[in-house]
């Protein structure tokens, strides 16, 4: 489980706000989808376009910053700005990109969602698209994240309704093992965080699945309700499968070929990113495979309840075909019918034909047919 709270600690809100953008304080929040079990306390949470976050760091100290001033502090190294975003308007990422100097065509991606997941690098700064997956308010909230990444500043804005990024402030003002607040962590905290909120959700499937598995496997009578919860699951789990595969490339990318984030020191800590987004990956695909093979069971155990039902008919039309043809044979009119004579032939008829049916109920019974 995740926390997502903020606290009252040094940082505040940016000063610089409009009147329709002053966002309120949020706190962790409690949910459960499912069978899935995690549960948080929802307080409140910012409005669309706020802005959550605007921190300056500087010789070991925090300070809130106004949204205009950002510029005045950009490009000098030993300062670090952050800054967190809210689904912001056209405005306030015109203003962000006067503020930075972003390039335009990572602005208008900025302002967009369903973005792919990708990695661009342009001349000053890199441009992170990333999808989201968090439980949030009783459901799995979908969402996404932009990261514009330059030497001393990290932008994130989110397009969803969960808990945010405060965990990455807080982190980033602990700043374990002497670590710098700078763009390197604060990226490292951010992927890690994405990267980390798939476990609850991955974890609450499994429950869910293994208690629809128990349902197969009790023998309970199946029907097309079970087989459209295996679907939709099945489903849930191909955007959960989208949503983490390409964090692996970013990744790598970063590890590769953008060695001014990924530091000698904080190598280590983007590829335990990388190797937790490929143990995600992993444990989506086993669910997504256990989920394929239970529809298949589903289907495999209709088939057979068919071929039972089918069976019982086929084995009462026997018994019923036995009667039927000795007695259709009377309905005929023949006039050379010796056996019509004798007085015993009725009751001796009716003897026999019950015989050979309580033989043909027998093996049929002994057979499972009946």
């Amino acid at each position: 489980m995740f926390h997502g709270g903020r606290n009252n600690f040094h940082a505040q809100k940016c000063s610089a706000l409009p009147s329709n953008a002053q966002g309120c304080a949020f706190l962790p929040a409690g949910w459960e989808a499912g069978c899935i079990a995690a549960r948080i306390r929802v307080i409140s949470s910012p409005p669309p376009g706020a802005i959550i976050d605007c921190q300056l760091y500087l010789a070991s100290q925090v300070q809130t910053i106004p949204f205009a001033d950002i510029s005045e502090h950009v490009g000098r190294p030993d300062r670090f700005i952050w800054v967190e975003l809210k689904s912001p308007d056209i405005q306030t990422i015109t203003r962000l990109g006067d503020e930075l100097g972003l390039h335009a065509l990572a602005l208008e991606d900025a302002i967009s969602t369903h973005q792919r997941s990708k990695l661009e690098e342009y001349e000053q700064h890199l441009f992170i698209a990333s999808r989201t997956v968090q439980l949030w308010e009783s459901r799995m909230e979908l969402g996404e994240t932009h990261l514009f990444v330059g030497s001393n500043y990290l932008i994130a804005i989110r397009h969803d309704s969960g808990s945010g990024y405060q965990r990455v402030s807080e982190r980033l003002q602990r700043r374990p093992n002497g670590i710098k607040a700078g763009t390197p962590y604060a990226l490292y905290l951010v992927l890690d965080l994405i990267v980390d909120q798939f476990r609850p959700v991955i974890e609450g499937m499994q429950d869910q699945f293994q208690s629809l598995e128990s349902q197969l496997m009790s023998g309970s009578k199946p029907g097309r309700d079970m087989l459209e919860r295996l679907y939709e699951m099945k489903r849930d789990l191909t955007v959960l499968r989208d949503a983490a595969e390409p964090m692996q490339e970013i990744t790598q990318n970063l590890i590769r070929l953008h060695p001014e984030f990924s530091t000698k020191e904080l190598k280590a800590y983007y590829r335990d990113i990388h190797d937790h987004s490929v143990r995600v990956s992993a444990a989506i695909d086993r669910l997504r495979i256990s989920t394929s093979d239970a529809m298949q069971f589903h289907l495999a155990s209709l088939s057979v309840k068919q071929n039972e039902s089918v069976q019982k008919l086929a084995g009462w039309g026997a018994l019923l075909a036995l009667p039927t043809v000795v007695f259709s044979l009377y309905g005929m009119n023949f006039d050379t019918m010796p056996e019509l004579k004798w007085p015993w032939a009725y009751p001796a008829l009716l003897l026999l034909t019950g015989a050979g049916v309580l033989v043909l109920y027998r093996r049929l019974k002994r057979r499972g047919w009946i």
